[in-house]
């Protein structure tokens, strides 16, 4: 049994698919299917709760499955009895209940990352950088600090996550991810914020810090 997380409606949420519920509670998948069509819920629970979505098969043709939330799951899983089932049944919460927590922590640390973000962009704006840079300071030094934890810049990690530049990137690290950008970022700030340059501030950060694995 797999809980992961998804983007619905523009938030992260934590889901299940209709597969792994399938797997987990050895249904044919087009039984997991039927159910979760014949559910007597509004539409705007459904609309939300089981978000319709597909997956190849070994013909490499596109079948129907579900992403499915926490309240969907349980709304489903409800007509599914028995000591094996029910064992199935907790199991899941717990995930559910992990995932959230590694979720919640994650929008806590983008939280404080839009001050510290503003706190860097402010201290660059005060100094000559931002200029001498032709307006391309933040990204300059981002990416500095990105080379410096993950050994790539923003692009290249781009790639690797498979996201457009439209995509923000930072929701593709982890919490810990997070907080090791976020205190660089405070350091660069204060850094700059003393008068430092660039090429001071790359040698400093390069030779006191760890990559991070990505």
């Amino acid at each position: 049994m797999l809980v992961l997380t998804e983007k619905i409606n523009k938030q992260e949420v934590t889901v299940v698919t209709s597969l792994d519920i399938a797997q987990t509670f050895e249904k044919e998948h087009f039984i997991v299917l039927r159910d979760i069509r014949g559910l007597e819920c509004s539409e705007e629970f459904r609309a939300y709760n089981f978000v319709s979505s597909y997956y190849l098969s070994e013909q490499n043709k596109k079948q129907p499955m579900y992403y499915i939330t926490r309240d969907g799951f349980t709304m489903l899983a409800m007509g599914y009895t028995g000591e094996k089932a029910m064992k199935f049944k907790e199991a899941y919460i717990k995930q559910f209940n992990a995932m959230e927590k590694t979720l919640q922590g994650k929008l806590i640390e983008r939280e404080k990352g839009i001050a510290v973000r503003q706190s860097l962009t402010k201290a660059l704006q005060q100094s000559t950088e931002n200029e001498r840079m032709k307006g391309h300071a933040y990204s300059t030094y981002t990416n500095c600090i990105y080379k410096v934890l993950f050994g790539k810049n923003a692009n290249q990690l781009r790639e690797d996550f498979g996201i457009s530049k439209t995509e923000n990137l930072r929701d593709c690290f982890t919490a810990e991810q997070l907080q090791a950008v976020q205190y660089m970022e405070n350091m660069v700030s204060g850094l700059v914020a003393c008068g430092w340059g660039y090429d001071k501030i790359k040698n400093f950060i390069e030779t006191t810090n760890t990559k991070l694995a990505i």
